[in-house]
């Protein structure tokens, strides 16, 4: 009977510990190419709950979020992009070029090393952010009418962490 009543009490510590864990952090698995270089297929990431849970996305944050679209199978799909925009921020694109409140973003992170197309300039609603992939030319993001503006309630957390491809395991800038 005592070896039952240990079984339990490490059975019971175990899912106290696993819950405080799936609550803070999720780890997740990269599938599209938005976010090449920085993420590339197969990446496997964990997303860090903790930074929204009482603040707000930065600058540069890449962030996983709710998206209103979905899979042909219907489950709704969680997207990773690069936050670029804030609040009352004014963004446009010209000329390959990404501009915030009229100053030219540095990038070094985006792939072809330019954003295509071109963006009149748009002011971000209070409650959202603007969000961008990496890899510009085959990225849904706020630029696209049918993604939009990303309300701050729906981002899940912050991808911080790489665990796969071993040899890239460290945290993600």
């Amino acid at each position: 009977m005592k070896s039952l009543f240990e079984f339990a009490k490490t059975l019971i510590a175990a899912m106290i510990i696993a819950l405080l864990i799936t609550t803070f952090f999720k780890p997740t698995l990269v599938k599209g190419l938005s976010m090449y270089p920085t993420i590339q297929p197969n990446n496997y990431l964990i997303i860090n709950k903790i930074p929204y849970m009482q603040g707000t996305p930065e600058y540069g944050d890449i962030i996983v979020f709710e998206a209103d679209i979905a899979y042909d199978d219907g489950d709704e799909k969680d997207l990773i992009k690069r936050v670029i925009g804030l609040p009352g921020d004014e963004i446009e694109v010209s000329d390959g070029i990404v501009y915030r409140n009229g100053e030219p973003l540095v990038e070094p992170y985006i792939f072809g090393g330019e954003t295509p197309g071109e963006m009149s300039a748009v002011t971000v609603s209070d409650g959202h952010i603007f969000v961008m992939g990496d890899n510009r030319p085959v990225s849904l993001d706020s630029r696209d009418p049918s993604l939009g503006e990303i309300p701050v309630e729906d981002v899940m957390g912050k991808a911080s962490l790489r665990l796969f491809p071993f040899d890239e395991i460290g945290t993600l800038e």
